[in-house]
């Protein structure tokens, strides 16, 4: 039976071993935290987002970080089947909008449970608060890796040690530094799915609002560079949300590409609505409240922390009674709605993003198999290498996929 070690007890690293386990391969994972799965506990803000139900295409195109690189491992281990696991291990899922899929529960810690539970029937060796320093080698081949305290020797190693950020987790960037020295690439480490934090001064204002079903825009060197519709949310430092998270990964190529372009967001507020209709819209708000005064006419139309705001980057009196607004004035907080601008200063740090972009070379790697084309013996699977996807739980999708055929093939001679 051959002996494959797992450097990584996230979801990359545990799929790997149930994988190898299944297909016959006596099993050791190394965990550096004192419990497996802990950035699994934080995803889906808890209720942890298994996958997304839908099909393989989608699931690619939902990858803009390589998603080519994992057409293979989608179809070797779909989003069918890591439902079907769960299921069958005693875990009943759902799927809510946009194609996420939970546990019933609400709760990831009883995915992890389950997770567990199965590592467990498998017998598979789990050993916690290992921090791996390096690894072994003999004539070019994988022979194992070391801790501060012993060896482990194995036929085969998988590196499942997630990227750089949420370090917290256990995601501290090992993985880089010894893929590093096992000769491959990594490519720069950039956040994805990151808040961004906005040069003007009164965003503090916004502070906690949330929207939905409005447009943001990147652009980058006044050209247009993406754009996501959805849900968004203010912060004391900038902006947020699912789909700022989405865009914020365009935002870091942009400033990577050039350092001093000005990068700004543009939100519509009203994008169902043409400017022609949103001005029609206005206007009979305005016939309806022509004795108000504005600042008290637009409560139809806008929440109202957000009011004050559109009305002052207008530059109209806030006090000024609804039926004295010049038609240059309603033009002006027309394009306002349309175009509420922020200035992107920066990305939060890698630390804070959801997911790691950049990692090991997918060049440097056998998409069928995710054994290093450098090293035999060697796998990688997971964030560690350079694959990231939007939220909507794709990312667990691209670990668990990697996971199981790392595993499966690290198992095979």
């Amino acid at each position: 039976m051959k002996k494959v070690l797992i450097i990584g007890g996230g979801a990359a690293g545990i799929l790997a071993a149930i994988s190898a386990a299944q297909h016959g391969a006596v099993v050791t994972v190394l965990e550096k935290m004192k419990d497996i799965g802990r950035k699994i506990l934080i995803t889906g803000k808890g209720r942890c987002n298994i996958t997304n139900s839908c099909d393989l295409h989608e699931l690619v195109k939902n990858m803009p970080g390589n998603g080519a690189f994992l057409y293979s491992a989608f179809n070797a281990f779909t989003n069918q089947d890591i439902v079907d696991f769960l299921e069958h291990a005693g875990l009943p899922t759902k799927v809510e909008r946009g194609g996420r899929v939970f546990p019933v529960s609400d709760q990831a810690k009883d995915v992890i449970r389950t997770f567990a539970k199965e590592l467990s029937r498998l017998h598979v060796d789990v050993k916690t608060g290992q921090t791996v320093k390096k690894l072994l080698f003999e004539n070019g081949i994988i022979t194992g890796a070391a801790t501060i305290d012993r060896e482990y020797h194995a036929d085969a190693v998988i590196i499942a040690t997630g990227g750089a950020s949420y370090p917290g987790t256990g995601s501290s960037g090992d993985g880089y530094r010894l893929a590093q020295a096992a000769g491959h690439t990594i490519v720069p480490l950039k956040p994805s799915l990151v808040p961004v934090e906005v040069e003007e001064e009164w965003i503090g204002e916004l502070q906690g609002l949330s929207l939905k079903n409005v447009t943001a825009t990147v652009m980058g060197g006044g050209k247009k560079a993406a754009e996501e519709f959805g849900e968004m949310l203010f912060t004391h430092y900038g902006l947020s949300g699912p789909i700022i998270l989405s865009l914020s990964k365009k935002v870091s190529e942009l400033f990577a590409a050039t350092p001093h372009q000005e990068v700004t967001i543009e939100i519509n507020l009203k994008p169902a609505l043409s400017s022609e209709t949103l001005d029609k819209r206005l206007q009979r708000d305005f016939t309806k409240f022509a004795r108000k005064q504005l600042k008290n006419s637009l409560n139809e139309l806008l929440p109202a922390k957000i009011i004050p705001v559109v009305i002052d980057l207008a530059i109209i009196d806030p006090d000024k009674f609804v039926h004295q607004i010049t038609k240059e004035e309603r033009l002006r907080l027309l394009d306002v709605l349309q175009h509420l601008t922020f200035t992107i200063s920066q990305t939060r740090p890698v630390a804070e993003a959801i997911v790691t972009a950049g990692g090991v070379s997918t060049k440097e790697l056998n998409s069928r198999t995710m054994e290093s084309k450098l090293v035999t013996g060697l796998f990688f699977a997971g964030e560690v290498i350079d694959i990231d996807g939007y939220t909507g739980g794709f990312n667990l999708q691209a670990a668990f996929s990697s996971g199981y055929v790392a595993g499966k093939y690290a198992a095979q001679d």
